[in-house]
């Protein structure tokens, strides 16, 4: 009896001895507010509270979370016949890209349009070419299913073997650029107005400024207050508009929340849909960010 007494004791104290080394690391991690002495009761000893803070990207991902839940409530007609939310079905991969670059206050943000077929729609991460998704970025993580898919549009995640042109075209302006992921993101993070995807019957892709005006303003709506949270929570400066559309976006959205002191541009949108990116879409968008003087957030430090 006294033996297992014994063994009884030593192991409660090094279940106790780790609680405390556990309660001592969480406490350096977070900051105390002292309540009035009368907060509780009338007790006239003042209260210690722990508050623990998130870090940003958890808090970006609240906001998403919040957006989904509103767009989850909207409602569209034809020619919209399929919607994806890959924040959902692709939530580890997603998850993945915020937790690793979106974890500091950023100077620049890269805003396309919704996502795209064969990239953000597969794995979550704007302008999403998977070879730099995976080989360049590093995203790993396992993607579901939409609730409803379209036959010539399935979704495989990061088995994906149709290529992106717009995210390669993307992704490899700042691999050359930057040379590293961490390079690129110090700075700047990458993101999309609307992260719905919509299809007609056939499977085309059904781009936001097309829908019926009924339906696309209650849309944009919600993301433009998204956005505006975002441009908050990072302390963004300039908006970069990945095509006219973002930037035009972007002016209203702000203008809207009533917030100042935020420059938006624009550079050419990387899809070969537009001829202009025939020319060389790389050399032209880096001569926009020489004119823009935002080259000196994107190269290597000397």
């Amino acid at each position: 009896m006294d033996e297992m007494s014994s063994n009884e004791r030593k192991r409660k104290y090094e279940i106790n001895e780790r609680q405390s080394t556990t309660n001592a690391e969480e406490n350096e991690n977070a900051s105390f507010i002292t309540l009035s002495p009368y907060f509780q009761s009338g007790d006239s000893n003042p209260h210690k509270v722990k508050v623990t803070e998130k870090c940003i990207s958890e808090e970006f991902l609240d906001i998403m979370d919040t957006l989904c839940e509103k767009l989850s409530l909207l409602e569209f007609i034809d020619p919209v016949q399929y919607i994806y939310n890959p924040l959902e079905y692709a939530k580890e991969t997603h998850e993945c890209y915020v937790k690793k670059y979106c974890n500091s206050e950023k100077k620049v943000l890269f805003l396309g349009m919704n996502p795209g077929p064969f990239g953000m729609a597969q794995n979550g991460v704007p302008f999403g070419e998977t070879n730099f998704v995976k080989d360049w970025l590093g995203i790993v993580g396992n993607v579901g299913k939409p609730p409803v898919e379209h036959p010539s549009r399935k979704i495989v995640g990061l088995n994906c073997t149709r290529s992106e042109v717009s995210g390669s075209r993307f992704w490899n302006l700042w691999k050359n650029m930057c040379g590293t992921p961490e390079v690129f993101f110090k700075h700047s993070f990458v993101y999309n107005v609307c992260p719905l995807v919509f299809m007609n019957s056939t499977g085309k892709n059904v781009t936001p400024p097309t829908i019926l005006v009924k339906y696309r303003k209650p849309l944009l709506q919600v993301c433009d207050e998204a956005l505006c949270e975002i441009i908050k929570l990072l302390g963004i400066k300039v908006v970069v508009g990945v095509g006219k559309f973002a930037e035009k976006q972007t002016k209203n959205a702000l203008k809207t929340a009533g917030i100042e002191g935020v420059e938006v541009v624009s550079i050419l949108h990387p899809s070969p849909a537009n001829p202009a990116t025939h020319k060389g879409w790389e050399g032209i968008v880096t001569k926009q960010l020489e004119e823009l003087d935002l080259i000196k957030y994107l190269k290597p430090q000397q």
